[in-house]
């Protein structure tokens, strides 16, 4: 199954409001969903992820798109993604 991390479109006419969304790539983009893990608003430019969510969805292998890769980056997401993990001092 591919999985897409993408956003779906809340808000009224003329004033848009995002959630950012897991996904079935092949189900409508207001369609079904996985799982909703974050929102944002381009009409304040705030944008609010879940990270370990996302985290989560990156290392099973969902794709974002493009927008949604540039909110994770915004975010730091994608950043912490790269981050080797801390490793404990054996000892």
């Amino acid at each position: 199954m591919a999985v897409r991390i993408r956003l779906r479109r809340m808000g009224a006419r003329k004033k848009p409001f995002y959630r950012l969304v897991v996904a079935d790539r092949r189900s409508p983009r207001d369609g079904r969903l996985i799982e909703s893990i974050g929102t944002y608003d381009p009409g304040t430019a705030t944008v609010k992820i879940d990270q370990e969510k996302a985290i989560a969805w990156l290392n099973k292998g969902a794709q974002p798109t493009d927008t949604v890769h540039e909110l994770l980056s915004r975010a730091g997401v994608i950043r912490r993604l790269a981050e080797p993990e801390a490793q404990e001092p054996e000892g």
